[in-house]
């Protein structure tokens, strides 16, 4: 139950990253377009000089129309939302290792709440005496515990559970 909420949020992180991000390269775009939709004008003045302008020549001059973009008015903006991207997309890499680390934290929790009922029940099983409790050796053979194997076993299970079951 847990694994399938995980999914839908990263889903969703990943969602609300790409339209974040389609937001950015929107505004770059339109950034981008409105200086190229300045027109540049070259002519050649009567002292025989070539002329580069944003504002027409005089009248009866020949001239040519360029559609270069005039420098941009903040030289380092490139740079600025180059730098603002990357900020983003490490804002978005962390959210989801974020989730992630999250998910396994729940996965860890969830496997030692498991293994802690086991060694309770394990604990309770060697306590009760007139149960026949059975190991193997490493030959495979089966032998039943003793008393004083019970009570180690028993004492090893509850060291484990003071270690690793405390909240």
């Amino acid at each position: 139950m847990l694994e399938a909420r995980v999914p839908y949020a990263a889903r969703r992180l990943a969602a609300a990253a790409l339209r974040q991000g389609l937001q950015v390269a929107a505004f770059a775009l339109l950034a981008a377009a409105l200086p190229a939709s300045a027109a540049l004008y070259k002519w050649t003045d009567a002292s025989g000089r070539v002329v580069y302008s944003d504002q027409p020549p005089p009248p009866g001059v020949k001239s040519d129309q360029m559609n270069a973009a005039p420098p941009p008015a903040n030289p380092n903006a490139v740079r600025e939302m180059a730098e603002q991207e990357a900020e983003l997309k490490k804002r978005q890499q962390d959210r989801v290792k974020q989730g992630e680390d999250e998910a396994k934290t729940r996965a860890d929790v969830a496997k030692r709440n498991t293994n802690c009922a086991s060694a309770r029940a394990q604990v309770q099983a060697l306590g009760e005496s007139q149960r026949v409790i059975y190991r193997y050796d490493d030959k495979g053979q089966r032998y039943a515990l003793d008393g004083a194997a019970r009570a180690r076993e028993q004492a090893e299970l509850l060291r484990w559970i003071d270690a690793n079951c405390r909240k």
